[in-house]
């Protein structure tokens, strides 16, 4: 095993990224494979460094200055010369006189003079919050601030230690240092957005969902409450106290063709996916720098995919043959999920270290739950980029016409309830804002961190089709008379939700991708370690996830066409709530561990998480 120099605990200096600044940093552990040491700053980041990036405190004892001394040959040669006068110069007395006035003037200057010397520092990147406030513009990095007004320092003796952290050049030299400093703020700013992704092993204590033992109940708990909730709800009471419903055999919810119809859709949606149109982007840095490329052509594939359903009911398709083996379908989704996870549990075994996901933990169960692989590729294909929003959930547009078309067959209607035509408007807007605004899930957590796994795979193939749609299948069997009034209410209702939910994540992904951007200039913000900013104004300073508040307001109007008889419709607001309370305690973790004393400071500006004045 190869040795390591510096134990755990051990408080040294370490080299900032991109710079040569050493700063004191606590060492915390030590990769033996790749050599490398995790340290944590002052401030609370946490970074990965080489060896020899990292030395010890006695190393930056501050050395004195020169030496008083004076060698026993250079007295004896000023004694002889001084006895050695040559013609015309002055007598002794009067030599001896001059030099000490001499040493005094030098003296006096050193006393005298003094130097403006300018911090060579790195200013904030994009918004400063200081500014808005009245407050003087400041850079804080490793809690070591930095003033930008001049201050002044007399010439001694340490004029040497001091010149390494200032500037002496004059100011014609300015310009040129500006474009400098420009060079290393570009390079230092890609050299964090890079470390930002490092993946570093996660601790037992640090895995989320209960560790190992939760993920194992969810995995085998969430298909099993899956199936009995539709079971409830087709039934003719659909009360809770009717639990548990009747179960049918298990042969009855198997059936093949089902299987095959679900294999075709999926299919169809991967020829979409690999259609050569819409804009190709590039995601957020990996570990390597690399940026992976991604085709934002999901709203083409709705167009497409409606065109299709169009000419399929022109044709005389029976669509409602989706609605009479809707256990089977749902079954069929769940068994390709638990297929397609243990394909990409496989292949992640094989994966490169720096393919993995940083929530991966080694653990073989945590790992096929959470997902070992980041971003699992066959070719250009993204297997988790394509499941996030085309089967799942163009899908759940389909099921909510199928369940339309079900509700007047069924009930003997010549047009669809008020009620069923709410709920298919909304969460309609609902998918197609999402495949609008594809290019927002780039820096969605899902995408970033949470890598491949059954969690993802379950979530977007098997819950949000059969589960988002639970309100339209509750109407086909429990229909709803919604007056106009009420109607109007509700729309009022989901249209604040979705004004709250867009401008949020508008104005978020806006300053993600330009921070400089002018019309972003009046949002003030809090400089970061990472050399990002944190939004406190806006949206974004009324709560800390505004986008979470808007989607809930949107979720509650879904459920209220469907009435107050029974609880039933309103499961998914109550699920959705306990799922983005849960959501936002992840942000929080990762966002205190990545951004440290800055996230300190923003939560105390925004003291609200989704609630305001509530939570």
């Amino acid at each position: 095993m190869p040795s390591r120099k510096f134990a755990d605990g051990e408080v040294v200096r370490g080299r900032w990224p991109g710079s040569s600044l050493y700063y004191e940093v606590e060492i915390l552990s030590h990769d033996n494979t790749s050599q490398l040491y995790t340290v944590k700053y002052k401030d609370g980041t946490e970074l990965e460094l080489k060896e020899n990036d990292i030395k010890p405190l006695t190393s930056f004892r501050q050395r004195k200055g020169g030496s008083t001394s004076s060698s026993p040959s250079r007295r004896r040669g000023s004694r002889s010369r001084s006895r050695s006068r040559s013609p015309g110069r002055p007598p002794k007395s009067a030599r001896r006189s001059a030099s000490a006035s001499h040493q005094a003037n030098i003296k006096e200057a050193r006393r005298e003079v003094e130097v403006k010397l300018t911090p060579l520092i790195l200013k904030p990147f994009g918004n400063s919050i200081s500014r808005y406030n009245g407050e003087p513009e400041h850079t804080e990095r490793n809690d070591v601030p930095h003033k930008n007004t001049q201050e002044k320092f007399s010439l001694s003796q340490e004029s040497s230690y001091i010149s390494t952290q200032y500037s002496l050049r004059p100011r014609r030299e300015e310009v040129k240092l500006k474009e400098i400093d420009s060079k290393e703020e570009k390079f230092i700013a890609k050299e964090l957005a890079v470390r930002t992704f490092e993946v570093t092993p996660i601790r037992a204590k640090d895995l989320e969902f209960g560790g190992v033992p939760g993920v194992f109940l969810i995995m085998f708990g969430l298909p099993v409450f899956l199936f009995l909730l539709l079971l409830i709800c087709k039934q003719k009471d659909p009360s809770l106290l009717n639990f548990p419903p009747p179960l049918p055999a298990l042969y009855e919810l198997w059936e093949t063709r089902v299987f095959g119809v679900y294999l075709l859709w999926f299919l169809i949606q991967v020829l979409f996916y690999l259609l050569p149109i819409g804009k190709v982007v590039e995601g957020t840095p990996l570990i390597d720098g690399r940026r992976l490329k991604y085709r934002l052509n999901g709203f083409y594939a709705f167009i497409l995919t409606s065109a299709v359903i169009g000419a399929s009911l022109f044709q005389g398709v029976e669509f409602h043959y989706v609605y009479s083996h809707f256990l089977q379908f749902a079954l069929g989704a769940t068994v390709f999920c638990v297929v397609l996870s243990v394909y990409l549990y496989m292949r992640s075994l094989k994966a490169p270290r720096n393919d993995l996901s940083p929530a991966s933990s080694g653990n073989a169960v945590y790992d096929f739950f959470i997902g070992r692989e980041l971003n699992p590729r066959i070719g250009t294909f993204d297997l988790k980029y394509f499941c996030e929003l085309r089967p799942g959930l163009i899908g759940w547009v389909v099921i909510n016409l199928v369940m339309l078309l079900a509700e007047m067959k069924i009930q003997d209607r010549a047009i669809p309830s008020l009620a069923m035509i709410l709920v298919n408007s909304f969460q309609l807007l609902y998918v197609v804002d999402a495949l609008w605004n594809e290019e927002a899930l780039l820096t969605t957590m899902d995408i970033i961190h949470d890598g491949f796994g059954f969690m993802l795979a379950f979530g977007d193939l098997v819950w949000v089709p059969f589960i988002y749609s639970f309100q339209a299948f509750y109407l086909v069997s429990h229909p709803n008379e919604v007056s106009w009034p009420m109607a109007s209410l509700i729309i009022v209702l989901k249209l604040c939700g979705y004004v709250i939910f867009r401008g949020a994540n508008s104005q978020k992904n806006a300053f993600r991708k330009n921070p400089s951007d002018p019309k972003l200039a009046h949002l003030k913000t809090i400089h970061t370690s990472t050399g990002k900013n944190l939004l406190v104004s806006g949206w974004w300073g009324f709560v800390r996830h505004p986008n979470y508040l808007g989607d809930l307001i949107m979720a509650l109007a879904w459920s209220l066409p469907c009435g107050f008889n029974h609880i039933l419709p309103y499961f998914y607001v109550i699920y959705f709530t306990m799922l983005l309370v849960h959501r936002e305690a992840r942000d929080e973790y990762h966002c205190k561990k990545k951004y440290g004393v800055a996230w300190e400071k923003y939560c105390q500006r925004v003291p609200y998480r989704i609630f305001p004045y509530i939570y």
